[in-house]
């Protein structure tokens, strides 16, 4: 949708200056270019994109709930998990929105809702960010997760500074390099979706049932029926400590 957004501006209108920009300005936002004729593309992209992202971290839940990925150990990772999708959901409505309230005709509107998108999907990153160090440091063997903790985190970072400099060159009136930044912020976030790729590889690997992870309530359930095992032949034998074999009864 982006690429398709941009190629638009530059190919098939020669750069137009659309109505929305703001005088005497040369490069568009992307909420320019899909206020004008391509608004429709820019509407189902937007619930695309968002629904695709949504998607993946159900599945990933999922998954993890089901033994096909490393499973959350702990609440606290499961709290994390559940943020995550969350503030997701928060980023979808505020995408989605904005792609409606398009800033020709709605531009408070469009404002709320950018910053609706951006908060929602940069707060659920920190948290999976979280959930995925702390995986990681529990199954070192992994390095699958150590791998997507990085991209992450690399993700929340450069999204973070790109984010300031476009916020404060929109306030200074620097409207061409603001929306320039506005168009790497996106690319960037469309590469951030495609890294969930990433996390959800290895679950083709574990679709036998045999090859699966195992709960933790699974493995304390069989801990305590081994202890209870082990409790219920230890008196037995130490009442006969000098004889191998009971007496016949």
């Amino acid at each position: 949708m982006l690429l398709g957004l941009l190629l638009h501006w530059i190919v098939d209108t020669h750069r137009r200056h659309y109505p929305s920009m703001r005088p005497g300005t040369s490069v568009p936002y992307i909420s320019n270019v899909g206020a004008g004729e391509l608004k429709p593309l820019f509407v189902a992209g937007s619930v695309a994109t968002t629904v695709t992202l949504d998607l993946a971290f159900a599945a990933e839940r999922w998954l993890r709930h089901r033994g096909r990925l490393v499973p959350n150990s702990s609440l606290g990772e499961k709290a994390l998990a559940v943020l995550t999708i969350v503030f997701a959901l928060v980023g979808t409505a505020g995408l989605i929105l904005l792609s409606i309230f398009d800033v020709a005709a709605h531009k408070k509107l469009h404002d709320v809702f950018l910053l609706l998108f951006t908060a929602g999907y940069l707060l659920s990153a920190v948290f999976i960010c979280c959930e995925y160090q702390r995986l990681g440091i529990k199954h070192r063997e992994h390095r699958v997760l150590r791998t997507s903790f990085w991209v992450k985190l690399t993700f929340v970072l450069v999204e973070l500074v790109l984010a300031i400099v476009f916020t404060s060159t929109s306030f200074t009136k620097h409207t061409d390099v603001a929306a320039v930044f506005e168009w790497v912020v996106a690319f960037i976030f469309t590469f951030y979706i495609l890294s969930f790729v990433i996390d959800l590889l290895p679950a083709i690997h574990t679709r036998d049932h045999g090859a699966r992870f195992e709960k933790t309530r699974d493995v304390e359930e069989a801990g305590a029926v081994a202890a209870g095992a082990s409790s219920s032949v230890g008196p037995y034998q130490r009442e006969f400590p000098m004889d191998g074999n009971p007496p016949n009864l």
